[in-house]
């Protein structure tokens, strides 16, 4: 029997997910209560749909697509409910309600938050073990992670099933948090690479190369725990922590915690205007998914991994 996903919400992170049910041949309803982002969806899909050929070779076909005039069209039948409205909790607690009135009993409701708790948009659920937060990472279709929290049993290891089959990495978090894993983790490092701006120590193109072409070439093979388990030689994290741990107080205790101020929100302004030195959004997009495209296929190489 053919996995139905229903997409709702049309938009950038809608057209990843759409894309992905297409890809692994996946039945793809879709809707939106934009018209404009429901006449569009069927071309702006075959973008990442190529993108996901030329990564794994899966077909590009939009022929088991259907864009629906309704929210109840769409998700009839479904086997997973993808929801990707903006992070409205009423706007998102309405959907849900039309959502369970029309969904099949067994089907799961995933939300896309990236940062709402679960806690926080199931209140009004009548069935609140079948909805889970389902965080993708942008763009979706061509990062793996997807970060999920419910609190039935059941439901998750169905649910993880489901991504693993669309080929993503899902993770579960033991206990609900405001931005799941990884935003909290970026976040962080934001949050000191602003504060290096506000304090004048490096401007923001050198912050990102240091980023670029250090520690972020490391954490995309090993992670951030690994990397010091490896920085601590033979005696791996319990000789780093005995002997390097100090010097890593030192450092948390230094970190800042800066105030977007207008002066600073311009001097962050000024530095990308000349980091991205006239390259449109679109162009810098291209870029990004060029390059993430080329990290994937060598870690799969590394890995001995095939599709």
């Amino acid at each position: 029997m053919t996995t139905h996903l229903a997409v709702i919400g049309c938009g950038l992170i809608g057209e990843s997910w759409a894309a992905l049910g297409l890809a692994r041949g996946w039945e793809v309803t879709a809707w939106d209560p934009n018209e404009a982002s429901r006449t569009s969806l069927p071309e702006r899909v075959l973008r990442p749909l190529s993108h996901l050929h030329e990564l794994h070779g899966w077909p590009v076909s939009t022929a088991r697509l259907r864009v629906t005039q309704s929210l109840e069209e769409a998700i009839a039948g479904a086997t997973l409910i993808q929801e990707n409205a903006p992070e409205q909790i009423p706007l998102k607690q309405a959907l849900y309600a039309q959502i369970e009135a029309a969904a099949d009993p067994q089907a799961i409701i995933a939300s896309s938050t990236s940062a709402l708790t679960w806690s926080s948009l199931s209140g009004t659920l009548k069935t609140p073990g079948r909805f889970i937060t389902a965080h993708p990472f942008n763009p979706p279709h061509l990062i793996p992670l997807v970060e999920i929290y419910g609190v039935d049993e059941t439901v998750l290891a169905r649910a993880e099933a489901l991504y693993r089959d669309l080929g993503r990495s899902p993770v579960r978090l033991k206990k609900e948090a405001v931005g799941h894993i990884a935003n909290r983790l970026a976040s962080a490092l934001w949050r000191e690479a602003v504060n290096i701006v506000a304090e004048g120590i490096a401007d923001v193109e050198d912050i990102d190369t240091a980023m670029r072409d250090g520690p972020g070439l490391r954490w995309s093979v090993t992670g951030a725990h690994m990397a010091y388990h490896l920085g601590g030689g033979p005696g791996g994290i319990r000789h780093y922590l005995s002997h390097l741990g100090p010097s890593q107080v030192k450092r948390w205790q230094s970190l800042g915690a800066p105030e977007l101020t207008p002066e600073l929100c311009e001097r962050l302004i000024e530095g990308i205007e000349r980091e991205a030195a006239g390259r449109t959004i679109p162009e810098l997009e291209n870029e990004r998914d060029r390059l993430l495209i080329q990290l994937q296929k060598a870690r799969k190489a590394g890995r001995g991994e095939h599709d």
